[in-house]
């Protein structure tokens, strides 16, 4: 996408890792508690990243229980016993995190010119504590727990689409993660992607988005 006239109806964006800034590492190397060798610790968290992808493509569950399901079954993978409490501790580190710093005042200004939704993949307590810190106003906020389905499934996608009466073609969306949101978006026909990179996954070829760095670049590729 280069500067252009295009105004799309919608920009949707992911909530965490691209807006908010949510570090659940030193939790998880709490929960281990000394049973992983530190050489290890690249490793595991790679393979608990890929648990965590896993559980969300199944049936609906509470964001907490993901979270906890995913982290037993890492574990179960390195031979060491499951943490009872690991999803709640887990969620909270989530749940802690803040805005990334620059987020909130591009954010605000792209909301006093579209109208902004999110689409996120945790449930609406977490989204009730998140997106106040995000200082824009938000036309709507899109849950998990609302679309009983999480992204990268359609089934999300469609529950934005179907309550907002659009079509993919209404929207331009905002995620650092390709394959919850850039990839399947693509395969639905959405056209106008944006991978707001902050390494959360591999810059890949083939599903035509726009790659920028910061929200502020996004702003000035829309002209703002």
């Amino acid at each position: 996408m280069t500067t252009t006239n295009f105004r799309p109806k919608y920009v949707s964006f992911d909530c965490y890792g691209t807006l908010i800034n949510w570090n659940t590492d030193p939790t998880t190397r709490r929960l281990l508690d000394g049973r992983l060798p530190e050489d290890q610790w690249p490793a595991f968290k790679k393979v608990f990243r890929g648990y965590r992808f896993d559980e969300v493509t199944g049936d609906y569950r509470p964001y907490e229980q993901i979270l906890q399901d995913s982290f037993d079954r890492v574990c179960r993978f390195w031979g060491l016993d499951p943490t009872p409490g690991a999803g709640a501790a887990l969620a909270e580190a989530v749940r802690s995190g803040g805005a990334h710093d620059d987020v909130p005042v591009p954010l605000k200004r792209m909301g006093e010119n579209y109208q902004l939704v999110i689409l996120s993949n945790a449930d609406d307590s977490f989204l009730d504590i998140s997106v106040p810190r995000l200082g824009a106003d938000f036309h709507a906020v899109y849950t998990a727990e609302q679309a009983r389905a999480y992204k990268p499934r359609y089934q999300a996608f469609e529950y934005m689409l179907d309550t907002l009466n659009a079509r993919p073609e209404d929207f331009l969306h905002v995620s650092s993660h390709t394959r919850y949101d850039l990839m399947p978006m693509h395969d639905m026909g959405f056209r106008n992607l944006v991978l707001l990179d902050r390494g959360c996954d591999p810059i890949t070829g083939g599903y035509d988005y726009t790659n920028v760095q910061s929200l502020e670049e996004l702003n000035k590729l829309l002209g703002l």
